[in-house]
């Protein structure tokens, strides 16, 4: 019997040294525990062989028992070891951590990481930023795209409109197939299937007073894109009122117009610019006046900058200026604009956070 554990040890450990594979020499042992086993049970007793080789099968079952128990609980081992501890050099080398970028990120983001105005901290700052979007139609379409593709982490967009044919002539992130689906449904599948890396947020329904600040409340920054005074009058209130900025586009035939607001860090807000609304039929909306198809996108695309711009503390922001583009005659003009100290939105919490 001492022969064959002899053999055993010779053909493990001299094997290994040997560079001998593993399976290779587990099923030589395998081999030798059967051929044992077999010259156990044939051999009559007193027979030389069998009595060389233990003289009984009972101590061989025994140690076969012993090893099957014995890898049984290493297995267990190591089960328990890799629940309790998943991330394993494996998973390590294949899995980006959280807080690193992975490399299809580094290629698609190396245009922004390059900029030193940006650079990796500014990407990872857009990746970790949640930025609301009011509308998903002229403005909102371009602004809505951009982010996405610069990496913004989470994006939520909210309107209760559906696409119709007559978008289509300006709302770039719409198809001739998405006519009747909500724009905000139609708007995240153009954003998922152009960075699958983000988070898109859809809220198809109308910003109205009893949601509006909840809703704000899961986001750092607020772009409106709306086309009536009663949403931006709203958006407005409730940025001032949760301390959030809010960056305002409009738009007009050939002209637009963008601003960055937010009292809290000094600066006007849009109630101070525009107190009260215009009297009917002094601000038409585009579908009665008429909008020319790429100034949506030339506006648009400056919001989603201002963003870029804001999240990361990059350049300078349109805070306390107004952007003023007109369109047919290609020239574009700045305006300083202050805060009203009778403003019933700003003004006294602006005073406030002054003193």
């Amino acid at each position: 019997m001492l022969s064959i554990f002899l053999l055993a040890a010779l053909i493990w450990w001299g094997g290994g040294f040997a560079g001998l594979d593993r399976r290779l020499r587990l099923s030589l042992l395998a081999l030798i525990f059967l051929a044992v086993l077999a010259i156990q049970l044939t051999l009559p007793d007193g027979a030389p062989l069998r009595a060389a080789t233990g003289g009984s099968a009972a101590p061989w079952l025994m140690l076969a028992s012993a090893v099957v128990l014995v890898m049984a609980y290493r297995h267990l081992l190591r089960r328990l070891r890799s629940r309790a501890q998943p991330d394993t050099a494996e998973e390590t080398a294949t899995k980006p951590r959280a807080d690193k970028f992975s490399d299809s990120e580094l290629d698609r983001y190396a245009r922004h990481i390059v900029l030193r105005e940006l650079g990796g901290p500014g990407q990872k700052k857009l990746r970790k930023a949640r930025v609301l979007v009011i509308g998903a139609g002229g403005l909102g379409a371009p602004a809505l795209q951009y982010l996405a593709a610069a990496g913004v982490g989470t994006i939520g967009v909210i309107d209760d409109d559906v696409v119709e044919n007559a978008n289509l002539q300006r709302q770039v992130i719409h198809r001739d197939q998405d006519i009747g689906m909500p724009k905000v449904f139609s708007a995240q599948a153009a954003m998922e299937a152009q960075n699958p890396h983000i988070t898109v947020r859809p809220y198809h329904r109308r910003l109205s007073e009893d949601i509006a600040a909840d809703l704000f409340a899961d986001y750092d920054l607020i772009l409106d894109g709306t086309d009536n005074f009663d949403t931006r009058y709203l958006a407005n209130r409730t940025a001032v009122a949760l301390g959030k900025p809010l960056i305002s586009g409009a738009l007009s035939q050939w002209e637009g117009q963008i601003s960055l607001f937010h009292p809290t860090a000094g600066g006007p807000c849009y109630q101070c610019i525009f107190p009260e609304a215009p009297a009917a039929g002094l601000a038409p909306s585009c579908s009665e006046a008429g909008v020319v198809g790429p100034l949506p996108g030339v506006v648009g695309a400056m919001m989603a900058l201002e963003a870029i711009k804001a999240i990361t503390g990059a350049g300078q922001t349109l805070q306390g200026e107004m952007l003023i583009y007109d369109g047919l005659y290609s020239e574009s003009r700045k305006i300083s604009l202050s805060q009203r100290s009778d403003c019933p939105v700003c003004a006294t919490g602006a005073a406030v956070s002054a003193g």
